[in-house]
């Protein structure tokens, strides 16, 4: 049998992780293996804690969820980060994803969406597709980041022609599906070339990508 997704929680509000733990462990292929009330509380617990999936508030006392997410996420083999906001345009949410969050969610999704974005960020697919996160990327892409020189990124020029093109369409929102129908290529094709742009890129999803193609200047918002 294949092991249980372990997804571990954090937030500042306990009645809120009391919901996703009941939801969370109402699926067979899933386990709570932790909680933590703030960022900190978190980083300590994870630190002796094995994950594959935390859903991370980013708003809370102490330490955030952005920092917590930059500090988790700077060591080898961290669990992959959704992030979790009550608002749907969310400054510290986008931070968040530039900081290596899979996925970006509002807290009143549905049921199936949330358990959804735990399974494709496990699988390594990332969640981009939402509207809400496209939004989000669109809004706060061109703010300036200070941690990210505005100059074009080395990682673009280790591409081929033909996976530029594809990291542009995936920094549109485009699927697999659609990217295939307007480069005319067969699908699988174009799962070979992101899987080499990850690789050649060292980016962890497509989210990551999707960010690159914005402060590369591939897309602009």
């Amino acid at each position: 049998m294949t092991a249980p997704i372990r997804v571990f929680l954090v937030d500042d509000q306990q009645m809120v992780r009391a919901g996703f733990r009941m939801l969370v462990e109402s699926q067979d292929d899933m386990v709570v293996v932790g909680e933590a009330g703030d960022g900190g509380q978190a980083l300590e617990r994870l630190a002796v804690t094995a994950a594959d999936v935390v859903l991370m508030d980013v708003r809370m006392p102490r330490l955030d969820g952005v920092e917590a997410t930059r500090r988790l996420l700077a060591v080898p083999g961290a669990p992959r980060v959704i992030v979790l906001t009550t608002f749907d345009l969310d400054e510290h949410a986008f931070a968040a994803i530039r900081a290596g969050a899979s996925a970006f969610l509002l807290k009143d999704a549905a049921p199936p969406d949330l358990l959804g974005a735990i399974r494709s960020v496990v699988a390594g697919d990332a969640v981009v597709a939402p509207s809400t996160t496209r939004r989000l990327l669109d809004h706060f892409a061109a703010l300036p980041d200070p941690g990210v020189p505005a100059v074009a990124d080395a990682r673009v020029e280790l591409l081929t022609e033909r996976e530029v093109e594809v990291l542009t369409l995936i920094a549109r929102g485009r699927t697999n599906t659609e990217i295939a129908v307007e480069l005319v290529v067969a699908e699988t094709t174009v799962k070979t070339h992101v899987g080499r742009i990850l690789a050649k890129t060292g980016s962890r999803d497509r989210v990551q990508l999707v960010v690159l193609g914005y402060q590369s200047g591939l897309v602009a918002p």
